[in-house]
């Protein structure tokens, strides 16, 4: 009875790892030799094959095997109505062979079985079929022994090719309907095709299809544009698409990083200088207007830019003239001026920070990029083109995401928005090692409660209270154990402060001290 019982647990344990096996992988080929694999630890069958029927050649081939070397592998192709594969496939029905020695049907063309009189094996095969329709067969072989019940091995094979058949309907169904989606999907693309769309930028969004639409309208004119949007979303992209979908393609694109300037060079970086007109000017030097002549100059994060500067760029976008550093002669260039800026430069006119009249001469055409957590559905787009870059560079050769890693791309926030995601895939393209991008590859900061086993718990009242209590300590600490400092930090009344303290049992003198025993401490 124990034995009986102990089997059967064994069959429990190989089914459940089976199933889990068969939901694992959208393309079942990937799951076919860890199957066989499971079917020989769990009941020691020396050997296992799965074959798949072309029904064009009507012939069986062996798709999956273990306990086969690849040359063997691949002298496993069957007629149908050949050996006891051809056999099985054509009647639909499972066979036993107790023993294959004495079995003339068995044809051994893989030529697995050396020496078919000394060895004695068992054989059992069985059809993989949906109804009446077989898709293959399942079989498996082991020692021949009189206290190994075969029939019991048949009933178990035949649970699990019915297992096979019901996962290769599933996706079957799964890829019809991914085949209309697909088809849907290439008929919209091509409709988005006929639209505009920029050689140098990535997304098919709502959102950048607007984008993609006003750099069409604005490309061919002569107007001033303010590329606006967080950092990282492509400010610069859009400039250059502007510039090489217009008129001046074939002239000059100058850029120029009005934060990366420092004051005392910023004005001659764009207007040039005389020579001798400052210590270290040897030579006289063409600033980035002039060398923009007849093309496109883009000036980013302009918010940045000083009061001083900002009005010599008002006189170039009103007279389109500008005289050097230490020269009298005034320049005329033909330059079209793109700016950007991740600034909110509507707060900065009204602290006095930025010219109004220059404001109005550059928001004379804005486009908004928005920020990539308002463009999902761009994610695996812009991922996809980032593999696809950074595996040619590293010599790499990486198949896909696997769907953990795009559930972490998917909720993740994008703060640093395309240049984040850019960085991010280098990284996992590094340092995969199995040419599948694993959510394991990615940063913490988009590892979710789930994958990360930090799922917050407790009740919502006890989290409150330990937040609140850890930020009146810290605010405490910041202000040295005063009460009433902490409390104008925090912005609540000093009475609520004491309350608080009271009631989550603080004592704000043991915070009074610290800066005196670090300072004690570093002495």
């Amino acid at each position: 009875m124990k034995e009986k019982s102990d089997r059967a647990i064994e069959e429990l344990k190989l089914l459940l790892e089976i199933s889990e096996l068969l939901d694992r992988s959208y393309d079942l080929r990937d799951e076919l030799y860890p199957v066989l694999r499971a079917i020989s630890n769990h009941t020691g069958m020396l050997r296992g094959t799965i074959t798949l029927l072309d029904k064009d050649r009507g012939e069986l081939r062996i798709e999956a095997a273990y306990g086969l070397s690849g040359e063997e592998l691949e002298r496993g192709v069957y007629k149908v109505g050949e050996g006891i594969i051809g056999k099985v496939a054509q009647m639909g029905r499972p066979m036993i062979i107790p023993k294959i020695s004495a079995e003339p049907m068995f044809l051994n063309k893989t030529g697995s079985r050396k020496n078919l009189q000394k060895e004695e094996i068992s054989y059992i095969c069985v059809p993989i079929k949906i109804e009446n329709l077989v898709l293959g067969t399942l079989s498996a072989d082991r020692i021949y022994s009189d206290e190994v019940s075969l029939d019991e091995d048949l009933r178990v094979l035949i649970i699990i090719a019915s297992m096979i058949a019901r996962a290769v309907r599933l996706r079957l169904r799964n890829e019809q309907e991914r085949k209309a989606l697909l088809q849907e999907n290439a008929r919209l693309q091509e409709e988005l095709k006929k639209r505009f769309h920029p050689s140098n930028m990535i997304g098919s969004s709502g959102a950048m299809q607007k984008v993609y639409d006003l750099i069409q309208q604005v490309s061919m004119t002569e107007a001033t544009v303010l590329v606006r949007g967080e950092s990282g979303t492509g400010k610069e992209l859009v400039a250059h698409a502007i510039h090489f979908n217009s008129h001046r393609a074939s002239g000059p694109f100058i850029k120029v990083n009005c934060a990366a300037l420092p004051e005392s060079v910023v004005e001659s970086e764009l207007f040039g200088h005389e020579k001798g007109a400052f210590t270290g000017a040897y030579q006289q030097r063409k600033g980035r207007f002039e060398m923009a002549h007849g093309g496109t100059i883009f000036l980013d994060e302009i918010g940045d830019m000083s009061l001083s500067t900002q009005a010599k760029l008002l006189r170039v976008l009103q007279d389109k003239t500008f005289e050097r550093v230490g020269g009298s002669e005034s320049i005329r260039v033909n330059v079209r001026v793109i700016t950007a800026t991740n600034r909110d430069l509507e707060k900065l006119v009204k602290e006095g920070k930025f010219r109004e009249d220059l404001y109005y001469r550059l928001n004379v055409f804005p486009i908004f990029i928005p920020p990539l957590r308002e463009r999902k559905t761009d994610i695996l787009e812009l991922a996809n083109y980032f593999i696809e870059k950074y595996s040619r560079e590293n010599n790499k050769y990486v198949r896909r995401i696997s769907t953990p890693a795009i559930d972490m791309l998917m909720s993740y926030h994008w703060p640093g928005n395309i240049r984040e995601l850019e960085n991010i895939i280098e990284r996992a393209v590094i340092l995969t090692t199995d040419d599948v991008i694993h959510g394991h590859y990615l940063p913490p900061t988009l590892q979710t409660a789930e994958a990360s086993n930090t799922i917050m718990k407790g009740k919502l009242e006890e989290t409150l209270e330990r937040v609140e209590k850890e930020m009146i300590i810290e605010a405490l600490k910041n202000a040295r154990g005063n009460k009433a400092k902490a409390a104008r930090e925090l912005g609540i009344t000093e009475r609520i402060m004491g309350l608080r303290v009271q009631k989550l049992g603080i004592d704000p003198k043991n915070y009074k001290t610290q800066k005196t025993n670090r300072s004690l401490k570093m002495q």
